[in-house]
């Protein structure tokens, strides 16, 4: 059998179902093999095992995610704003396993630094781009772009904890949160 990217893809999206509905500890390498339709030895060959798994199942989602923020970044702080909500909303599991804390007990399982903090590089830039045109007032760029960041990330963790009102207005709560943070920030 041949081991391609698309079997890959497919293990690391069963693997990010799999982990969000029953947890990391879980969740066996049979289980993943058998949801996927293939063997446990494809999942050893195209991953060694399963902490690398799990690490390339984050590393993906970040990857995603980055890509996800550079599409958007021609739209500044408003575009990847929005861009992060999207991407939270389509990739439900992945957000929960890269931001949720459920692989914490494995230690073998971080995300590549580097892979992590791609992700986050659009983010910087616009904030970086919006300093220079002056839109916002002077602060560290790396300082404004964690408050941004924490103030979309727990609004993105309530609506998908669904943490709030039943009635709760998801996408208008996010649209005000991301004005509030341009006024909070602007110039």
């Amino acid at each position: 059998m041949v081991h391609n990217d698309s079997l890959r893809q497919q293990l690391l999206s069963v693997t990010a179902e799999l982990v969000d509905r029953d947890g990391p500890a879980r969740v066996t390498l049979r289980d993943v093999a058998s949801a996927a339709g293939t063997s446990t030895t494809a999942v050893y060959s195209l991953f060694g095992g399963k902490s690398q798994l799990l690490t390339a199942v984050v590393d993906d989602g970040f990857r995603s995610f980055g890509d996800s923020q550079r599409a958007a970044a021609t739209g500044g702080l408003r575009g990847v704003g929005v861009a992060y909500r999207v991407w939270a909303l389509e990739h439900r599991a992945l957000y929960r396993l890269m931001f949720g804390g459920a692989l914490a007990a494995y230690v073998d399982c971080q995300p590549s630094p580097e892979v992590a903090a791609g992700s986050m590089e659009p983010l910087m830039e616009a904030v970086a781009a919006a300093h220079t045109e002056g839109a916002l007032r002077p602060a560290p760029v790396e300082m404004v772009a964690f408050a941004i960041w924490g103030q979309v990330h727990g609004l993105m963790s309530l609506e998908l904890a669904q943490v709030g009102p039943p009635d709760a207005d998801w996408a208008a709560a996010y649209s005000s949160a991301l004005d509030a943070v341009a006024r909070g920030w602007a110039a």
